[in-house]
């Protein structure tokens, strides 16, 4: 527990890397391993082929540096004298484009218009998904915002949103985005309240909000809900709507170093740009199979040969 907790700050990582270890603990007392100075190279080896045949790459990867960081803890603290898994190469993994689903700017338009802005939940939503998408914000740090993480400066609307590692990122706000998040706080009467969580869960048989922050789990369900409510049959999740913004700001001009900025990525090669796609999907169009034409000739041939 203490390697997790010591090394480890965000959450998420946490857990997943805690799981990774259990899993990889029982299928060693499954194999027979029951002491840890027991552990060789080739054991660790045998653990990842078996997972590379259930799971994806990333996730064998993700699974082998829990191993690795665990037995590295073990090391340090003179339980080990070397670490079994060092040594243990993971599988490949190149990636040229994301996997993540990405909208259109008339899907994306068509999904805030169709959420009905007579609710506070409704408004709600509208502000998260607009804050996704216009703000290029990971719904980790959207749903970490607090009250006063909305603020005036310079008569422009501004957003303080909170990445991974402590970081403040601020960006100011599209007025489509801004209009969104004050008629939400006005209307949910949370202004004032700067340390109260902006997004939370609502109570669905009042309609009024929690004081609980939403977390990744709410949001996707939510947005799932919103979805097909529009009647988009694409399948998008949290990260679809920061995909979105950067490729719709990309595809109208924009610079790919200020988008890097702006979602503030430390790499332009992590940045989401799905222009290709389009690109892509407009070549694939230029291939034009006349049918019409294909049957006249094959039927003029046949006339021809029963004439020979």
């Amino acid at each position: 527990m203490e390697s997790f907790t010591a090394n480890i700050r965000n959450r998420n990582t946490r857990r997943a890397y805690a799981r990774a270890a259990s899993e990889f603990a029982a299928w060693c007392e499954h194999s027979g391993l029951r002491e840890l100075r027991d552990i060789e190279p080739v054991h660790v080896a045998a653990y990842v082929e078996a997972l590379q045949a259930r799971l994806a790459a990333p996730s064998t990867k993700l699974q082998l540096a829990a191993i690795r960081m665990l037995f590295d803890w073990l090391v340090v603290g003179q339980v080990l004298a070397v670490n079994p898994a060092s040594p243990v190469r993971g599988p490949k993994h190149s990636v040229r484009k994301g996997k993540k689903a990405v909208l259109t700017a008339e899907e994306a338009r068509r999904l805030l218009d169709s959420i009905d802005s007579s609710s506070i939940v409704g408004l709600r939503d509208r502000a998260l998904i607009a804050l996704m998408v216009y703000a290029f914000a990971r719904v980790g740090a959207a749903t970490k915002m607090r009250v006063e993480d909305v603020y005036v400066q310079g008569r422009r609307t501004w957003v303080r949103l909170h990445e991974n590692g402590g970081k403040r990122h601020e960006i100011p706000c599209h007025h489509n985005l801004a209009g969104y998040l004050q008629t939400y706080i006005e209307r949910a009467a949370l202004e004032g309240d700067d340390k109260r969580y902006l997004f939370c869960t609502a109570n669905w048989h009042t309609g009024l909000l929690s004081t609980e922050p939403m977390t990744q789990s709410d949001a996707y369900r939510m947005i799932r809900r919103r979805a097909s409510g529009a009647g988009i049959l694409t399948k998008i999740g949290n990260h679809s709507f920061r995909a979105t913004g950067i490729t719709e700001y990309l595809r109208n001009g924009g610079k790919l170093e200020v988008a890097q900025q702006m979602a503030n990525h430390e790499s332009a090669r992590t940045t989401y740009d799905r222009r290709d796609d389009q690109v892509s999907l407009d070549e694939i169009e230029r291939i034009v199979i006349y049918k019409r034409l294909i049957t006249m000739g094959y039927q003029e041939g046949i006339d021809g040969a029963r004439l020979a």
